[in-house]
């Protein structure tokens, strides 16, 4: 799948990615996330911007690869190696370490990440962990600053009280939320990521998300066909639903 058929994707509002891990080294782990994603349907992979890592997702799949870091010399021998884009987030492996992601230090990751590499498809989090309208200057910032692709986050920060459906709505809840916030406010796609189901896929994108981001719901499985399963449950989950941008 080309770049120009992920931007279709974003543009239709059914793009998926599916992400092995900011901190995902394991080469083995990332080969079966990889490979799902390939099986399943999905739209692009996100793994960690390691070379090696790059080159071997590149032997398992013609999927766009994303790669994620959150310093930005890694981008470039990423690049080198073969992403076709790149990921300034995937800070949701960070929180429980108690490192935090302040906007200035996000906005000025974007700018370093812009200067190293100025013309690649630069996707940009926007940490959950600031107040909604401070999220949304934030992500208006980002834009100005050069991000193609806003992405949302939260789900480390929901704690459902009840299970099934109810509890699944709830732990998307705030990826949701400032995705309806974002996505009202940019004129780029926005991926909406972190704590979303095939009950929640649906929602992000009528939020005004473009697509969505899975992560451990996919590569916490221990069965590929699990894994493979899992994904085809999102796009179909997204074909349910369609696009529309309503301005308020």
């Amino acid at each position: 799948m080309t770049i120009s058929k992920l931007q279709n994707a974003l543009d239709q509002g059914n793009a998926l990615k599916i992400i092995s891990g900011l901190n995902n080294f394991d080469a083995e782990r990332v080969a079966a996330t990889v490979k799902a994603a390939d099986r399943g349907g999905a739209t692009f992979v996100d793994i960690a911007a390691d070379p090696d890592l790059v080159r071997l997702a590149k032997q398992l799949t013609n999927l766009p690869v994303c790669v994620s870091a959150v310093e930005p010399e890694q981008f470039v021998t990423a690049v080198e190696a073969g992403a076709d884009l790149i990921e300034i987030g995937n800070f949701d492996s960070f929180y429980a370490q108690g490192r935090r992601f302040e906007a200035a230090e996000v906005l000025a990751l974007t700018h370093a990440t812009r200067h190293l590499l100025p013309s690649i498809i630069l996707s940009v989090t926007v940490p959950h962990i600031l107040p909604l309208d401070q999220q949304v200057q934030l992500a208006e910032e980002l834009v100005k600053a050069g991000a193609d692709i806003i992405q949302t986050e939260g789900g480390t920060s929901s704690h459902p009280t009840h299970s099934g459906t109810l509890g699944l709505i709830e732990k998307a809840a705030p990826t949701l939320a400032a995705a309806y916030e974002i996505s009202r406010a940019v004129g780029v796609p926005v991926l909406c990521a972190s704590g979303l189901s095939n009950v929640t896929a649906p929602m992000a994108i009528a939020a005004g998300a473009s697509g969505i981001g899975v992560g451990s719901a996919i590569n916490q499985l221990n069965s590929e066909v699990a894994m493979v399963a899992a994904v085809r449950s999102l796009v179909e989950a997204l074909a349910t639903v369609r696009r529309t941008r309503v301005l308020v």
